[in-house]
C-alpha cells in the first residue's frame, strides 16, 4: 500500500470538496510562479554582461526549451497516471507508473540531447546574428545539457508527488533551488570568491548546480515516502516492457496535446511580428501576463484532475464524483474571477507600469481590457473539462479538441487577420477568446454525458 492514505479515504461520505482542490492547487501555483520567476531572474543576471551574452543565452535557451517542453508534456500524463494508481492503493500499479514515467522522461531528455549534439551547433550558427553570439550560445548550451538531464528526473518526480497529493514537496524543491541558482550564478558569472569569471556559461553552471540540489531533495523525499516500492515484486502488465508500452500509449495523446499547444503558440507569436510596431509591442507585453495569471486557473484545473483520478481509482460512487466536480467548478469560477481581476489591474495600470512606452502602445494595452476580463471564464471551465476527461482516460478526445481548434482555427485565423485582413491587435487577441468559445460546447457536451464517471482505469 502507498505510504500515505489516499486523499479521500478518511473524508466524509460526501467526498472531497473545493477545499481539497485548494490544498493541492496552491503549492502547484506557487511552484509554477517560482519556475517562471527563475527564467526572469536568469535573464536579469546575464543582462548585466550586455546585449551579446543576453542574446546568446536567449538563443541557447530557446533551443533547449524544445527539449524541456517535451519533458514537461509527458509529465502531465505522469501526473494523471500517478493519481489513478495512487487512488487504487495498488503498490504494483504505483511502482509501474513511477518506473515507466522515469524511463520515458529520461528517454525524451537523452533523445533531445542527442539531437542538440548533432544539430545544435549548425542551428546556432544559422540563427545567431554573429560569430560571438554563436560561440557564447554554444558554450551555454553545452553546460545547460546537465540541466536537461536533471530536469528529466526532477520534472517526473514532481509530477509523481503531485499525483500522490503531496504537492508541497515539489514546491519546497523549487524553493531550495531558486536561491542556489541565484547565488551560484552571481558568483560564477562575475568570478567572486576567487573563482573564475565564466560569464554567460556561469549562469548555465549555476542552473546546473541548482538542478542537482533539486534532484537530490526529490530523490531523498522519494526514498523516505515510497522507498518500499523497490521491494514490491512484479509489474502492472506482468513484465516491464508491456507495462512501459501501456504507459506510453496512455501518455502520447496527452503529450501531443501540450506539444501542439507550444508549437501553435510559437507560430502565432511569429505571425504577431507582422503587426504594426506598437501593436506587436502591446501583444508582446500582455502575453506573459496572460500566461502567469492564467497559472491560477490552470493549476486549479490540474488539481481537480488529480482528485478525480484518485476518486476513479477508488471506484467511488457517481454521486460523490458529481458533488466534488460541482464544488470544484464553483472554485474554478472564483479562480477565473481572480485572474480577471489581476488582468484588469494590469490593463488599468498600463500608464504607470509602462510609462516609458509610447501613448499609442499604452492605449492598445487598455483596449485589450474586455477580452482579458472575459477570457479566464471559458478558459477555466474548459480546463476543468479537459483535466476531468483526461483523468478518466479520455485522452484522445481531449487531444483532438485542442489540436484541431489550434491548427484549424487559431493559427489560420491569426494568419488571416494579421497577414491579409490587417485588423487591429485587439481583434487578434480576441481570437484566444474565440478559440475557448469554440471548444466550450464540445468539451461540456462530452462531460455532461457522464461516461467519464464509469471509466475503467485499472488496465
Amino acid at each position: 500500500m502507498p505510504s500515505d492514505t489516499p486523499l479521500t479515504t478518511s473524508a466524509p461520505i460526501a467526498g472531497p470538496t473545493a477545499g481539497h482542490v485548494f490544498a493541492l492547487a496552491w503549492p502547484m501555483t506557487l511552484k509554477a510562479i517560482i519556475l517562471h520567476g527563475t527564467v526572469v531572474i536568469d535573464a536579469y543576471l546575464v543582462s548585466a554582461l550586455g546585449e551579446t551574452p543576453l542574446a546568446a543565452m536567449g538563443l541557447a535557451a530557446a533551443i533547449a526549451g524544445f527539449v524541456l517542453g517535451a519533458i514537461l508534456a509527458f509529465s502531465n500524463a505522469m501526473q494523471i497516471r500517478t493519481a489513478q494508481a495512487y487512488g487504487t492503493g495498488d503498490a504494483v500499479f504505483l511502482k509501474s507508473t513511477l518506473a515507466s514515467g522515469l524511463a520515458v522522461s529520461l528517454a525524451v531528455g537523452c533523445f533531445g540531447l542527442a539531437v542538440i549534439t548533432l544539430f545544435g551547433a549548425p542551428l546556432i550558427g544559422w540563427m545567431a546574428p554573429n560569430a560571438e553570439v554563436a560561440g557564447l550560445a554554444g558554450d551555454y548550451l553545452a553546460v545547460f545539457s546537465l540541466v536537461i538531464l536533471g530536469s528529466a528526473i526532477a520534472i517526473c518526480l514532481t509530477s509523481y508527488f503531485n499525483g500522490c497529493g503531496r504537492t508541497r514537496v515539489p514546491l519546497i524543491s523549487y524553493g531550495l533551488a531558486l536561491p542556489v541558482n541565484v547565488l551560484c550564478s552571481v558568483v560564477l558569472i562575475h568570478g567572486y570568491w576567487g573563482l573564475p569569471a565564466m560569464g554567460v556559461t556561469g549562469a548555465a553552471l549555476g542552473s546546473a548546480v541548482a538542478s542537482a540540489v533539486q534532484v537530490v531533495y526529490l530523490v531523498a523525499c522519494l526514498r523516505r515516502h515510497d522507498g518500499y516500492l523497490r521491494h514490491v515484486p512484479g509489474w502492472r502488465q506482468g513484465r516491464f516492457i508491456p507495462t512501459l508500452k501501456r504507459y506510453v500509449a496512455f501518455s502520447l495523446p496527452i503529450a501531443a496535446t501540450f506539444v501542439s499547444a507550444t508549437f501553435a503558440t510559437h507560430v502565432c507569436t511569429l505571425i504577431y511580428a507582422r503587426l504594426e510596431l506598437n501593436e506587436f509591442a502591446a501583444m508582446t507585453l500582455i502575453a506573459p501576463w496572460i500566461m502567469v495569471t492564467g497559472t491560477i486557473g490552470m493549476q486549479w484545473a490540474q488539481a481537480t484532475g488529480i482528485i478525480v483520478a484518485q476518486l476513479l481509482g477508488q471506484r467511488r460512487d457517481e454521486a460523490v464524483l458529481d458533488r466534488f466536480l460541482s464544488s470544484a467548478w464553483r472554485g474554478a469560477f472564483i479562480a477565473a474571477g481572480a485572474v480577471a481581476a489581476l488582468l484588469l489591474a494590469v490593463s488599468l495600470s498600463a500608464n504607470t507600469l509602462y510609462s516609458d512606452l509610447a501613448p499609442q502602445t499604452r492605449a492598445i494595452l487598455l483596449s485589450f481590457l474586455p477580452v482579458l476580463v472575459l477570457l479566464p471564464f471559458p478558459k477555466g471551465s474548459n480546463a476543468i473539462c479537459g483535466n476531468t476527461l483526461r483523468a478518466a482516460g479520455d485522452t484522445i478526445y481531449v487531444m483532438h479538441i485542442f489540436v484541431w481548434s489550434q491548427w484549424l482555427f487559431r493559427v489560420p485565423a491569426t494568419a488571416l487577420a494579421v497577414l491579409y485582413l490587417d485588423v487591429g491587435a485587439v481583434w487578434v487577441l480576441s481570437l484566444l477568446l474565440a478559440e475557448e468559445l469554440l471548444k466550450f460546447p464540445v468539451f461540456h457536451r462530452r462531460l455532461y454525458r457522464g461516461q467519464w464517471k464509469r471509466a475503467e482505469i485499472a488496465s
